[in-house]
């Protein structure tokens, strides 16, 4: 039985490994080794109110992981979060547990006063989980995207959300040029 939580569950010393080798078998060598190396730069520099995790595992098995690190905009009073990176288990992808993972993720985010949730990915893919493209002018990035149609978000409050004042900044291990 898939089990869905909140934190790291024993799983710390398996997560940055575990990024690497999906993507590694997605996007090959090079895209496994940046994103082990973004995942362990993620967990060793960002405070721990700063970034959460979600795991799907099943028994000792690691399924599946996200990471949410705080956006910080600092003209606006509302807590906005960063899913990325996510993953699952290569074999176990078009089970529906990546999605299953984001919208348990999503809940419990709302449920602690998160108040909008952004990515950078797939329109398509996070669509299915409420994610809808972004105007930069609605929540300005912290940093110029290569891929605009890649900014994606959603609020996770009632009623119509406005836009996000003022310039962004993110957690130190992204606050690199060419993630973006």
């Amino acid at each position: 039985m898939i089990k869905f939580t909140s934190g790291y569950a024993g799983f710390e010393v398996q997560i940055p490994p575990f990024y690497g080798a999906v993507f590694t078998a997605s996007e090959g060598v090079a895209e496994g080794k940046a994103l082990t190396s973004l995942v362990q730069d993620l967990m060793a520099t960002s405070d721990d109110d700063d970034l959460r995790c979600y795991l799907a595992s099943e028994g000792e098995e690691l399924l599946g992981c996200i990471l949410f690190s705080r956006l910080f905009y600092d003209e606006d009073p509302r807590n906005v979060v960063l899913m990325s990176p996510v993953a699952v288990k290569t074999d176990h992808q078009k089970a529906g547990i990546g999605q299953r993972l984001i919208r348990f993720a999503l809940d419990d985010l709302k449920g602690q006063g998160v108040d909008f949730a952004i990515s950078y990915g797939d329109p398509a893919y996070y669509g299915k989980t409420g994610f809808k493209p972004m105007a930069q002018d609605f929540a300005r990035p912290p940093q110029t995207l290569s891929q605009p149609h890649g900014w994606i978000g959603q609020s996770l409050t009632e009623g119509d959300a406005a836009p996000l004042s003022g310039p962004s900044r993110c957690v130190p291990a992204f606050d690199k040029p060419e993630l973006w």
